[in-house]
């Protein structure tokens, strides 16, 4: 039985991303230590960033990628050069449409966020951290539990474990 992790409540930040080379390990995550702080500390264990330029597209969360089911059901995610690439996301978006989900890989504005039915945040170790709520100021956007997400997180798992066959080679037997 696979469990589905508990739905996380985030916070939105605007955050100009700048890579910092004279610390080891900084990389993009260094622009987000005070962001993260802050929401942490208002009891927000994510943040979700827009662009920095019009700060009206999502970029990524503070750890991770944004997707999100939108009203056609479709698999949405945000296209843009300054989000750091998710092997995780390419391999969601390779399987999105074995369970009948068309796959969007684009700009998504931040209005758009109260059309979607389920959101999540994506990465190496979860695979799939549902997002409950977006807070923006004094506006909270809610969101179902997950259900079309949760059946592509069951089917990467299944991957994983070698339950269901790998049509695509995205897993090697390591011997």
């Amino acid at each position: 039985m696979i469990r589905q992790p508990p739905r996380a409540r985030c916070c939105l930040c605007v955050c100009v991303c700048v890579c910092i080379y004279l610390l080891p390990g900084a990389g993009n995550y260094a622009a987000d230590v005070r962001p993260a702080k802050e929401a942490a500390e208002k009891g927000y264990p994510i943040a979700l960033y827009l662009d920095a330029k019009e700060r009206k597209y999502i970029e990524e969360f503070s750890t991770s990628n944004f997707i999100g089911i939108n009203e056609k059901g479709n698999y949405v995610t945000p296209k843009s050069d300054s989000i750091l690439p998710s092997t995780t996301n390419k391999v969601l978006m390779k399987l999105a449409p074995d369970l009948g989900m068309e796959v969007e890989e684009r700009p998504v504005a931040y209005d758009e966020l109260k059309s979607f039915s389920e959101v999540a945040a994506c990465g190496t170790a979860v695979v799939l951290t549902p997002i409950a709520s977006v807070t923006r100021g004094n506006e909270t956007i809610e969101f179902q539990e997950i259900s079309k997400l949760k059946a592509l997180y069951e089917k990467v798992k299944a991957l994983q474990v070698g339950e269901e066959e790998d049509a695509y080679g995205l897993t090697r037997v390591v011997e």
